[in-house]
């Protein structure tokens, strides 16, 4: 972090686990089987996800405190394959808002709110 403020570096950081990314990243983008799910600043990503996938990984952080309970949103579906996503949205298989349109339909990564990208048909509802 040091050396990023000292030069002025950017960099590519890539993770699974939020938990970490949310430490080392001002801005973060929610990939899905390659493709960007939601983009945007660091502490709305975290703070106020839009995508139903961002949903998921961030339910699946450690809390560092055993003794607090959260209600994990397990995933259900299978991971399609990379080489052969399925259409429309790459999320639907596996979307608790999935609809027909999101097996039709690619949807669009869009801003949202200012500096806020999402590609979700159903983001806001």
């Amino acid at each position: 972090m040091d050396l990023r403020d000292e030069f002025r570096l950017t960099y590519l950081f890539i993770a699974h686990d939020l938990a970490v990314v949310k430490h080392i990243s001002k801005h973060i983008a929610v990939m899905y089987l390659g493709k960007i799910a939601e983009y945007g600043g660091r502490e709305e990503v975290i703070g106020n996800p839009l995508h139903p996938y961002t949903k998921a990984l961030l339910a699946a952080v450690m809390l560092p405190n055993p003794h607090k309970k959260r209600l994990a949103k397990v995933l259900q579906g299978d991971v399609p394959s990379p080489a052969n996503p399925p259409p429309g949205c790459r999320f639907n298989t596996r979307c608790p808002k999935a609809a027909d349109k999101c097996r039709k339909e690619e949807p669009p990564l869009a801003e949202a709110t200012p500096g806020r990208l999402v590609a979700c048909h159903f983001w806001n509802a």
